[in-house]
């Protein structure tokens, strides 16, 4: 029997993996406490997604398990030792403006969580792939050093950079720089990530999202940018834009393509491995533009207001070269632009909203 392992599985990323993988593999063990409920609120409780992927997958077993809990993991990577094929960590603690509030929490959940599950990897199934969900504030905010210039509707680097064609590359350091204790907690979890794979020969990939979004992201203003955004778009709750005029841009990639990153890493593993994984140059938007395209695509005008304060850490500009992936798995590519992101988020949102209403 092959299983898959997913924790943070009722999440965005989590639950996208539970139905991708669920035709591949004969068990899909979800591990999911819905703790995104704790972080921001009944409005953010995954607990209907955990509902969903009992109801529509067989195959699928949930676990109520805090991934800090090593003696709780214990028992079931033991259980399932000679059968674990794949580990694919999406469970975090996700946003830098919460983790200033509980340094403790935050820093506990990333990165001693990712080291039981290494660990426990390492002990029980060491030839299986371990997939981590890393991000891209492991660069801190070294990206608003890059040579800016405003437009009309978005900053832009300079067109004479080596990073204007295709994005910033995994060489940027990740060292001497501001990066919200979100960015270091995950910084912690990506590094140890990296040194299982590297030291313990393992296989281990660990990937750096910029954006990551999709119908099922519970999106709230701590976290879940477009998600949020286009909740506000369809309900008339108000959004605050946090500095930069609103022209801030980000790099939007869909679950699904991401979770398909995973499905090619794990045909052909590598040991310790690290990509930047986000919508590149194929999919980015500034806050103006996801404003004005959200307005269009829903026919609400936006209630919005604007706070001079950009938040700490936050990045200006931000997308990802998914080159170094591209060339070590070429028969990857995106699928899901970010019209189609936008599209998607808006009919979830409206089903949802039409199911609570009945």
């Amino acid at each position: 029997m092959k299983v898959v392992i997913v924790t943070g599985s009722a999440g965005l990323v989590g639950s996208e993996a539970v139905q991708f993988f669920s035709d591949k593999f004969d068990k899909v063990i979800g591990i999911d406490d819905d703790h995104r409920k704790v972080f921001f609120g009944e409005d953010a409780s995954t607990n209907w997604n955990k509902e969903r992927l009992e109801e529509q997958f067989n195959n699928y077993e949930h676990l109520n398990i805090d991934i800090r809990d090593y003696e709780a993991l214990e028992i079931l990577f033991k259980q399932y030792s000679t059968d674990i094929d794949l580990i694919v960590h999406a469970a975090a603690q996700p946003s830098h403006d919460w983790a200033a509030k509980e340094p403790l929490t935050d820093f506990t959940i990333n990165a001693n969580g990712t080291l039981n599950l290494l660990e426990l990897t390492r002990l029980n199934c060491e030839g299986a792939t371990f997939i981590y969900t890393s991000t891209n504030k492991v660069y801190g905010d070294t990206p608003n050093s890059l040579p800016l210039v405003e437009l009309d509707s978005r900053w832009e680097i300079a067109e004479d950079h080596p990073y204007y064609k295709q994005g910033i590359d995994e060489l940027m350091s990740i060292d001497n720089s501001k990066h919200s204790l979100f960015g270091i907690s995950k910084l912690a979890g990506d590094l140890v990530a990296q040194e299982y794979g590297r030291y313990f020969n393992m296989n281990v990939g660990i990937f750096r999202g910029g954006c990551i979004t999709g119908p099922q992201h519970s999106g709230t203003q701590l976290h879940g940018f477009l998600a949020y955004l286009m909740r506000c778009t369809v309900t008339g709750e108000q959004y605050t834009v946090f500095g930069y005029k609103g022209k801030q841009v980000r790099d939007n990639i869909h679950s699904w393509d991401l979770v398909n990153m995973f499905w090619h890493f794990y045909q052909s593993p590598r040991k310790g491995e690290v990509y930047n994984a986000g919508g590149g140059r194929f999919s980015n938007c500034s806050m103006q533009e996801a404003i004005a395209l959200s307005e269009s695509i829903t026919g609400n005008k936006m209630n919005y207001n604007y706070d001079e304060e950009n938040r700490i850490g936050d990045h200006i500009w931000w997308i990802s070269d998914l080159s170094k992936f591209k060339s070590h798995y070429p028969e990857w590519n995106w699928k899901y632009n970010l019209q189609d992101i936008l599209n998607q988020l808006f009919e979830s949102l409206t089903n949802r909203v039409t199911k609570k209403d009945s």
